[in-house]
C-alpha cells in the first residue's frame, strides 16, 4: 500500500510574529521546525505501513526551506521525499498548493491514501487536505482521531472522527484523503539511524512544468485567498472618561446619554 503524507517547515510557535506596512506576515530570523500537526500524519502513515506493508512518500510544496521538514520525515522512517517548487508558486494559496501536490500524486498512480495534519500552524488554515481531495476526486475524511479498520485488498477504510458532538464513525472507499488530529497517536522520535539516512538523502524537486501545470493555474496570480494581518491587528487608541454623579441612577442616565451621543446605542 502506497501512502503519501504532506509536510512543511513552519516557524517555531514561540516565534514573534510581525506584520509589515504592506500587511505581509513575517517571522524574521526565527528558527523553523516541522509543522507540528504533520508529525501525527507521518506517524500514522508509518504505522499503517508497518501493519500492511508498502511504502510512504513524504511531499512538500514549498521552497528549499521545506527540505528540513522532508528530512525530518525521512528521519522518522518515510521511504522517499519529494519537494515541489516553482517560482510561479510564490504567493500561491492553499488551493493552488493542493493542486500542485495532487498532480504529483496522480503521476505516482498507485497511491491508496493521503494523510495530512489538521492544519498548518503558520497560517492556521485547514484547506490543503480539502483542496487535495477536490483535485484528486477522492473522499475527504477530516478530523480523524482513529483508523478503526483498513482493508487494502478491498480498498475500504473505516475511521473515527472527533467532532463537537462526540465521535463519529465513517466508512469510505479508497483511495481517500485523511486529515488527522493529535488524539490519533504519539509521534515517534527520529532514530539515530534515521537521522543519518536523512542527512545523506537527496531531495528531488519537481517544477510545475514537470507536473503539467502553469503558474496561471496554481501560482500566486491565481490565488483566491491572501495572508492578512491577523496575528497583530492594528491597535486602536482609546480614551477613558470618568462619569461623576451623585447616585448610581444618575450615573446610569448620564452613561446612556453619552452612548446615544456617540452612536453606540
Amino acid at each position: 500500500m502506497h501512502i503519501v503524507t504532506i509536510t512543511k517547515s513552519t516557524p517555531d510557535t514561540a516565534a514573534p510574529v510581525e506584520v509589515d506596512a504592506a500587511g505581509n506576515v513575517t517571522w524574521g530570523d526565527a528558527p523553523v521546525v516541522v509543522n507540528p500537526w504533520d508529525e501525527y500524519a507521518i506517524e500514522e502513515a508509518l504505522r499503517l505501513r508497518e501493519a500492511h506493508g508498502g511504502s510512504v512518500t513524504v511531499i512538500s510544496v514549498g521552497p528549499e526551506l521545506d527540505n528540513d521538514a522532508l528530512k525530518h520525515g525521512v528521519a522518522m522512517g518515510c521511504d522517499a521525499p519529494l519537494r515541489i517548487w516553482d517560482d510561479a508558486l510564490d504567493g500561491a494559496d492553499a488551493f493552488g498548493l493542493a493542486r500542485a501536490a495532487a498532480a504529483a500524486i496522480a503521476q505516482m498512480g498507485d497511491v491508496a491514501l493521503v494523510i495530512t495534519g489538521k492544519e498548518a500552524v503558520d497560517v492556521n488554515t485547514d484547506a490543503l487536505h480539502l483542496g487535495l481531495a477536490r483535485a484528486l476526486g477522492w473522499p475527504a475524511l477530516t478530523f480523524v482521531s482513529r483508523i478503526v479498520e483498513i482493508d487494502p485488498e478491498a480498498r475500504t477504510i473505516t475511521i473515527e472522527r472527533l467532532i463537537e458532538e462526540g465521535r463519529q464513525v465513517v466508512a469510505s472507499r479508497l483511495p481517500a484523503v485523511l486529515s488527522v488530529v493529535k488524539d490519533i497517536n504519539e509521534p515517534r522520535y527520529p532514530s539515530f539511524k534515521g537521522v543519518r539516512i536523512a542527512a545523506r538523502t537527496e531531495i528531488p524537486v519537481r517544477s510545475l512544468a514537470d507536473l503539467g501545470l502553469s503558474g496561471d493555474e496554481v501560482g500566486g496570480a491565481a490565488a483566491r485567498t491572501r495572508r492578512t494581518a491577523i496575528y497583530n491587528p492594528p491597535q486602536e487608541a482609546a480614551a477613558l472618561e470618568l462619569i461623576a454623579a451623585g447616585s448610581a441612577a444618575e450615573a446610569a442616565s448620564l452613561l446612556v446619554d453619552k452612548l446615544i451621543a456617540e452612536g453606540v446605542v
